[in-house]
């Protein structure tokens, strides 16, 4: 990637968190929201392609009352960590969009 192309991706979320987050934060706290929802929405782009084999497991582990689902439902996602939500971060903001 080059600067240009840098700069251009930069200043679009910065100016997304100006018409968004104006009047909500002070914009000095921006990246207090930016940053913890960027890396929100890479590891939930991470476990999207598994999540639905994750939600199976997690429904047969449950149907076998198993308490330490963690170990086989990362397993499954294939990384090191999981979310068991039946939710995804782009599904939670289009309902956001929905119900405003």
């Amino acid at each position: 990637m080059d600067n240009q192309e840098y700069n251009s991706i930069v200043s679009f979320i910065w100016g997304i968190a100006d018409d968004c987050l104006r009047d909500v934060y002070v914009r000095g706290k921006y990246r207090d929201v930016i940053l913890p929802m960027t890396v929100i929405r890479r590891l939930d782009a991470m476990l999207e392609e598994k999540k639905a084999a994750v939600l199976e497991m997690k429904k047969q582990l449950d149907a076998a009352k198993i308490d330490n689902q963690w170990p086989a439902l990362c397993n499954v996602a294939g990384q090191a960590f999981c979310n068991a939500s039946p939710f995804l971060l782009k599904d939670l903001t289009s309902r956001g969009k929905t119900d405003a």
